[in-house]
This record gives structure tokens, C-alpha cells and sequence, in this order.
């Protein structure tokens, strides 16, 4: 059981802004998220494009913004908690909030604060009649670095950058970890990725490291209780037999509302009711800010969240001391200093 101050659940730019936040309040911060990494739709959908309007930055891309962000919570030591999603949160008789993941995390926090954007990211599914059976062990929709992969016939799913990238990394992985054979397939022989990477792929099939099955999945081969093909149907009708060991799905991310529609937070066609002054949803001391929320005027931008995250963060501070909190400044005030380590202690 982890305690602490402030349960931000989304690790997002505004997330990570409001660990920044409360953290200048004196709230310390636990911080959950679904995705493996921080930066959630940012990173996920536009890690390497530039970004214009993010005040002080003329340009600068989703990964740049968010080690920004990440670096400026250093000074309050948040803790991070990545690849979990939180399926409950309760409010407890005697105080606070109890929070629990689907992988046996669990917390208790006095103050939770949602920035889950339009929802946690999850891996695009592959769905075939059995194939669910298989995932953990011969179905993957994530592999750990540095995974071996010796000896197996390892296919990967999917048509766009991280299909691509993903086989890559099987076929040039240190030969002790590289599967014996490397297949990527897609329904169609054309992909979508950047031009260096298409331009490696191709050299990597002229050189026989990978190949490329061509069809539309239509069903699974089981032998053994295990999973040991692919049946796929060719764009000229044909059935397709591709033997493998591995399952690589690679079909991007989607975002669930998921099991926020039932923790009793009111909520106007799938986004948080707020209230503007504080940020706080109709349940006392949960807070919601960024994408995830509704209120009329609401822009979804980065900039905005920026501006919820704070209103939020000085909302739960004078919430949970029961009376309002006098206005610092980061330049004047020493409190504010200590608290970012860049004065002597009091």
C-alpha cells in the first residue's frame, strides 16, 4: 500500500504540470499510467512532430516537451508508477481515497487528480476467434527490451511505423536475442512510415532478415495448446498458412474512458463535470483537468491544461487545510524556493 499527498492519475504534459504544481503547495505526488512511458497521448500520437504553442517555446516536439515537464518535477521527487491502469477508486469513510490497479497496485491518497486525457492509451487488439487465450505468452502487445527471441519465428501485425520499427528491432536484435526467422505482416504491401525506416526495411528484405506475409487474418492454428499459425486470406483469395511462435500486435493505441464511467463522477458525454474555480469534479477532493474534463469555453489544448493544473492544485491545497492559502510567488517568496531547492532551508 503506497500513501501519499496527491494521486495523479495520467502522467500527460498536464499531468506531469500538476505534480509540478502541487508540488510547489507542498502536496507530494504519486503518478499512475497505463502506457509503459511518460508523456501519454503527446508521445504516443506526436512524440517526434513540433509543437508551436506552449508559452516560452517557439517549437518544439511531444518527447522534448515532456522531459521539460518531467525535469521541472524533479525537485518534489514524485514516484512514478507506469504500465498500470487504476480500475477502482473509492472514497474512504474516515478520509481520502483508496485506489487500486489492475496489476495489484493499490494507494491511498488524500487527493486524487484525474488527467487522463480522452482516456487511458491501450494497444489496438487483434481479434480472432482463441486468440485471446494466448495473450501474455505467444500474443504480445508489448515486448520488453532486450526480450530473447532466440529460435523463434516471431511474425509481427500491423502496417504502420511501429509494425515496422518493430521488426526492424527483431531482425538487427544482438544474434544471441534474434528470432530465427522475422516476418512482417500486413494486409497490403505498403507501409506507413518515415522514409529512413521504410528505406531499412527494404534493405533488410533484399537481404533476407525479413519477410513480408501479405493478407487479411482470418484465424488461428492451435497444436498442443499452443498457438502455431496464422491463417491468412491473400488479396487474390488464396488461404495463407504463416507457422510462428510469437505474435507481435503492433496496431497502435486507443483510448477507453474505461472504468472512470463508474466511480459516480458526473460526467456530460463521457468527459468530467468541473467546477471552474477549483477544478474539482462533484466528488470533494477528486480533481480533473486537461482533456479528460468539460466546462463551457473548454479548449482542448496543452496550454489550458496548463492553466486547470494550477487552479486544481491551489483548490485541493486549501480544500484539504480547510481554509484559503495566501498567494505566493516563486520569485519572492522563500517558502516556494525551498520547496524547489534553489534556496537555503528555513
Amino acid at each position: 500500500m503506497h500513501s501519499t499527498d496527491a494521486l495523479v492519475i495520467g502522467a500527460g504534459p498536464v499531468g506531469l504540470f500538476q505534480v509540478f504544481q502541487l508540488g510547489l503547495q507542498g502536496l507530494q505526488a504519486h503518478v499512475i499510467d497505463a502506457l509503459p512511458h511518460l508523456g501519454g497521448q503527446c508521445v504516443a500520437l506526436y512524440g517526434d512532430k513540433p509543437i508551436y504553442d506552449i508559452p516560452a517555446l517557439p517549437a518544439c516536439t511531444g518527447h522534448e516537451l515532456v522531459q521539460r515537464l518531467h525535469a521541472q518535477t524533479t525537485p518534489f521527487a514524485p514516484v512514478f508508477h507506469l504500465g498500470q491502469q487504476v480500475n477502482a477508486l473509492q472514497a474512504l469513510p474516515e478520509g481520502g481515497f483508496h485506489a487500486s490497479t489492475a496489476q495489484g497496485g493499490t494507494w491511498h491518497a488524500r487527493a486524487v487528480f484525474l488527467a487522463t486525457g480522452v482516456g487511458a492509451f491501450v494497444p489496438r487488439t487483434l481479434k480472432l476467434p482463441g486468440l485471446e487465450a494466448f495473450e501474455g505468452s505467444q500474443l504480445r502487445y508489448r515486448l520488453d527490451d532486450n526480450a530473447c527471441l532466440a529460435g523463434q519465428r516471431v511474425v509481427v501485425h500491423g502496417g504502420d511505423e511501429a509494425a515496422v520499427q518493430q521488426a526492424i528491432a527483431c531482425a538487427t536484435a544482438p544474434e544471441a536475442l534474434r528470432p530465427a526467422r522475422t516476418t512482417l505482416q500486413h494486409r497490403r504491401d505498403v507501409f506507413d512510415a518515415p522514409p529512413a525506416l521504410l528505406a531499412e526495411l527494404q534493405a533488410l528484405r533484399a537481404a533476407g532478415r525479413i519477410d513480408v506475409a501479405i493478407g487479411v487474418p482470418s484465424g488461428i492454428t492451435q497444436a498442443a495448446g499452443r498457438l502455431a499459425a496464422l491463417a491468412l486470406t491473400a488479396p487474390d483469395g488464396q488461404p495463407l498458412h504463416l507457422p510462428l511462435d510469437l505474435l507481435l500486435v503492433r496496431l497502435g493505441l486507443v483510448p477507453r474512458l474505461g472504468p472512470i464511467a463508474d466511480w459516480g463522477l458526473a460526467l456530460e458525454r463521457k468527459q468530467l463535470v468541473v467546477d471552474t474555480a477549483t477544478f474539482a469534479t462533484s466528488v470533494p477532493g477528486i480533481h480533473a483537468v486537461g482533456d479528460a474534463i468539460t466546462y463551457p469555453g473548454k479548449r482542448k489544448l496543452i496550454a489550458s491544461g496548463f492553466h486547470e493544473a494550477t487552479l486544481a492544485a491551489f483548490g485541493a491545497a486549501e480544500w484539504l487545510a480547510g481554509h484559503k492559502l495566501p498567494l505566493e510567488y516563486t520569485t519572492s517568496s522563500e517558502r516556494l524556493q525551498q520547496r524547489l531547492g534553489v534556496a537555503p532551508s528555513l
